[in-house]
């Protein structure tokens, strides 16, 4: 099998210790550099901090599952291969993995061979985008307009009743899930997991109070809100024409 001329960065999302460690050394062994996040929220963190050039991921992880990382990933990195590894090798589950924004799909147990192959495949596929630094998560979201409203991704900027603001980090990462899921009521679980990475210091008021400085943005009547609606016992759904 031939080695990537530079070395490329892998990170594995894997809580199965030994699965974890096996795939790091036959990695490493092909030039790879690879290393290891025990859990979703530790597999988020470094792939933010360490940029890798591709991800192995697990779906069923303690804390925030594999499905709720590859949504937030893609909330941001459209480009970056991801191969999803999981113990669920039906077909319903596999669609549901490619729906979140997976690259390709292997099931548990896996031949070795096969798995070292399917990444040398997505490794070339995304050689034409990706940089010898790491690749970059490019803004692909540009400029998003609802109603009088007019949010600027590449300069972190909203034009609404307020006038001209900027935004947090924070907040243009919640309005990215919001408008990825346009149409579609979100819980506030599913909200803290792809919006925060859920951490045990972060809870369901904390949405909430994210919630009230969105609408405060770009509601015209805060507390009768058009776009950003609460939905009883279930949580929120932004939505418009």
């Amino acid at each position: 099998m031939m080695k990537e001329p530079h070395q490329k960065r892998i990170l594995i999302i894997e809580d199965d210790s030994h699965i974890a460690e096996g795939l790091k050394l036959n990695l490493t062994l092909q030039g790879y550099e690879a290393a290891i996040a025990g859990n979703g929220q530790k597999g988020l963190q470094m792939w933010e901090e360490w940029n890798p050039h591709l991800i192995v991921l697990d779906i069923m992880l303690p804390g925030i599952d594999g499905l709720a990382v590859l949504r937030r990933i893609r909330l941001e990195d459209e480009r970056l291969p991801v191969l999803i590894l999981s113990a669920k090798g039906e077909a319903d589950d596999k669609v549901q993995g490619f729906t979140c924004g997976g690259d390709d799909y292997l099931a548990k147990p896996f031949n070795l061979d096969e798995f070292l192959m399917r990444i040398e495949r997505l490794m070339k596929r995304s050689s034409w985008s990706a940089s010898d630094s790491g690749p970059d998560k490019t803004e692909a979201w540009g400029k998003y307009v609802f109603g009088g409203n007019t949010i600027d991704f590449t300069t972190m900027t909203a034009q609404c009743k307020q006038g001209n603001i900027q935004l947090t980090d924070q907040e243009a990462k919640l309005l990215r899930v919001f408008i990825a899921n346009k149409g579609k009521p979100l819980s506030r679980k599913s909200l803290l997991e792809v919006g925060w990475g859920y951490t045990g210091e972060t809870t369901t008021r904390t949405v909430d109070n994210f919630i009230v400085r969105l609408r405060r943005y770009f509601e015209d009547d805060p507390e009768k809100p058009i776009y950003f609606k609460s939905l009883r016992s279930i949580g929120y759904l932004f939505d418009h024409p």
